[in-house]
């Protein structure tokens, strides 16, 4: 586990968690839900989906949002995060994930980055962050695969037209009998995630 400075000129700040034997050349950042309602890196489904992807020998980023900004900077933190990934010696494929706000700053920050990412796995996106901020058409956008987990009695955030537009892309989409909050549903989230980007990096 080490701390880290994402550069970008906003005060984003990281926790690098790697697999404890061998050298790893993946990274999966991971994106926390909104900071206005507790949002951060050390949220419980980041950090159950970031153990089980250190002991798959995966790295994961977990990071903090820079200051509030509609959504917007936010989308900016997670480009950043990404590029700070595939830029580190060493990294040669990078996926994010995200839950909640996360899970749609996930999609619309992969579907516009500037480095490139090998898939999505998105746990519980709304639709809309704003007007322009549009996770449905970002999902369209995107040219990696994605991976959809969703709570069947999530009343929280409005998931099905990600859903819809996934299976509509042949993404893979996982549904959970939970809420919003998944309780007693984390290991199966990790496994999910962790056998989603344990396919996209798998080598020859």
């Amino acid at each position: 586990m080490a701390d880290v400075l994402i550069p970008g000129g906003r005060d984003v700040r990281a926790t690098l968690d790697e697999p404890e034997i061998g050298v790893t050349d993946a990274v999966v950042i991971a994106c926390p839900p909104h900071p206005q309602h507790g949002g951060s890196r050390t949220d419980q489904r980041l950090v159950a989906v970031s153990e089980a992807l250190c002991e798959a020998g995966i790295a994961c980023l977990r990071f903090d949002y820079g200051e509030w900004d509609d959504g917007y900077g936010e989308r900016e933190d997670v480009r950043n995060a990404i590029r700070w990934a595939a830029d580190r010696d060493g990294t040669e494929t990078v996926g994010v994930f995200g839950y909640s706000f996360g899970a749609s700053q996930a999609l619309l920050a992969s579907a516009t980055a500037d480095r490139p990412v090998a898939g999505v796995a998105a746990l519980a996106p709304t639709a809309r962050l704003g007007e322009d901020l549009d996770a449905v058409a970002a999902l369209s956008r995107l040219e990696s695969p994605a991976l959809i987990l969703h709570g069947e009695r999530d009343t929280t955030v409005d998931w099905e037209a990600v859903v819809e537009r996934a299976r509509e892309r042949g993404d893979d989409v996982v549904s959970l009998p939970a809420d919003h909050f998944f309780l007693g549903t984390r290991d199966e989230i990790a496994t999910a995630v962790v056998d989603f980007f344990e396919q996209l990096f798998v080598r020859p």
